[in-house]
């Protein structure tokens, strides 16, 4: 037997034994719920059992990937809805287009504060808890006629619209850990999926009907996901029983300093979000212009090769099961480099250059997203909802900075000038990969240690809650 393989059967041996450890520290002092708010039932076969583990089978994946389709959608009905939305409320349009903004303000307050709260609260309370306030919260918006009021309540619902930040957390514990990147490739496709469709359905409707169906339309969505939710979710007993809030905020800040893979990720996505927006949002100018002059419903067909690319999730899902995430994280890098090179080569001269970009980056960029959030995941099973927390953070950060950035260098140089920008970016990345291996220690900065071997090593944990 091989010195690779021994090793791997090794660690493979104490993960199991740091799991078991972990679930017998659960059962020394859990106590079990059967009731939520001391009267729901919770249903016996989602009950929590001391040494029990739930099974997490391919059904349960894809029930959580379509309740992230609808709860994603939240975010985005409002788009295309602008329009109808000022002439409903009698107001200009620079009054409605704070309702996206608040939109993602809300959502950025909810990620920073209430989705790490799934480290130290119980999982299934909270997810229906905020399902529960945002279909509320969707009546309201359905049927105000208040500019104001819909605002006020726009920016609740993108606080309380985390469950998509929950959910990918529950799944990451409850799939076997060599089906994790897997898993969460199939809830990722639904929180991209969502995010797509959500645009076109509510112009559509929008176009046709009232925008207030739009609303009912996602009342009933979310309806849907909370008593789907409630008969497929397991509780789980909080990880850090005893921990306090505040513990939890300053840990989320501690380990985007002093963990190099975190760092590492964090810089990457950073980098990898602005090029992706600086694409999509000057994408409509390129093809709005010379040589193209598209009308804007070609250009929003565009939309449906980035749904094709999205749904090549499963298959990254596999790749990086497969294969240590840094090797998946540089191969797709390459990739997106590639692609980009495309774009700047002939981006603004022939429409085919566009159609495979536009196709290959978001199919590589599924596959990095998986890479990344698999690799951040090994840093500790027990801080899973913070580290998720950190990294969607992290993403629009991305997304602000390279909207701004890239339509300023499309507008001032041209498209070549912001297809370049976009070299730059994944060539920043492949530095940082490459200045840290993938075999490395946790709190080794730079070097390569283990060596650069794509077999898979499964490293035990290292809990810091």
């Amino acid at each position: 037997m091989s010195t690779n393989s021994t090793i791997c059967e090794r660690s493979s041996t104490e993960h199991k034994f740091d799991e078991d450890k972990s679930l017998e520290h659960l059962d020394a002092d859990v106590v079990v719920p059967t009731t939520h708010l001391y009267f729901l039932p919770i249903p016996k076969h989602l009950q929590y059992r001391p040494g029990k583990r739930f099974p997490f089978n391919f059904m349960i994946n894809v029930s959580f990937g379509i309740a992230g389709i609808f709860l994603t959608a939240n975010l985005y009905y409002c788009q295309p809805l602008l329009i109808e939305l000022a002439k409903s409320f009698d107001v200009s349009y620079q009054a409605v287009s704070r309702i996206p903004t608040l939109l993602q303000a809300g959502y950025a307050v909810g990620l920073l504060f209430i989705s790490p709260l799934g480290d130290i609260v119980r999982r299934r309370p909270l997810f229906l808890s905020l399902v529960f306030i945002t279909t509320l919260l969707t009546i309201g918006l359905a049927v105000t006629n208040n500019v104001i009021v819909f605002e006020v309540i726009s920016f609740l619902v993108g606080v309380a619209n985390v469950t998509p930040q929950i959910l990918i957390p529950l799944t990451a514990d409850l799939a076997p850990p060599d089906q994790r990147g897997f898993a969460y490739s199939i809830v990722l496709t639904g929180l991209l999926v969502g995010l797509l469709l959500a645009r076109v359905i509510a112009g559509v409707l929008g176009q046709f009907t009232s925008w207030r169906v739009v609303y009912y339309m996602a009342l009933g969505g979310q309806v849907l996901v909370l008593i789907g939710s409630y008969f497929i979710i397991p509780d789980y007993p909080a990880k850090n029983k005893g921990t306090p809030y505040w513990r939890i905020l300053w840990t989320m800040a501690k380990y985007t300093v002093t963990e190099p893979i975190m760092v590492q990720v964090v810089l990457v996505n950073i980098a990898t979000s602005a090029c992706f927006s600086s694409y999509w949002v000057t994408l409509t100018f390129l093809l709005g212009g010379p040589p193209y002059f598209y009308s804007t419903l070609v250009i929003g067909l565009f939309g449906l090769l980035g749904l094709g690319g999205v749904a090549m999730g499963p298959l990254g899902g596999r790749i990086v099961d497969n294969m240590p995430p840094w090797h998946a994280m540089l191969i797709s890098t390459l990739f997106l480099l590639t692609f980009q090179a495309v774009q700047l080569a002939a981006g603004g001269i022939h429409i085919a250059a566009v159609i495979i970009a536009c196709f290959g980056f978001d199919a590589a960029r599924q596959v990095q997203n998986i890479a990344l959030a698999t690799s951040i995941f090994s840093i500790s099973m027990d801080a899973v909802s913070r580290l998720n927390a950190v990294f969607v953070l992290s993403f629009y950060i991305g997304q602000i900075m390279g909207t701004a950035i890239g339509t300023k260098v499309f507008v001032q140089y041209g498209w070549r000038a912001a297809a370049g920008l976009g070299v730059a970016w994944f060539a920043f990345q492949i530095l940082v990969l490459l200045a840290r291996g993938p075999h490395c220690e946790r709190y080794t900065w730079v070097g390569y240690e283990g060596g650069i071997s794509r077999k898979k090593r499964v490293h035990s944990e290292e809990n810091d809650s």
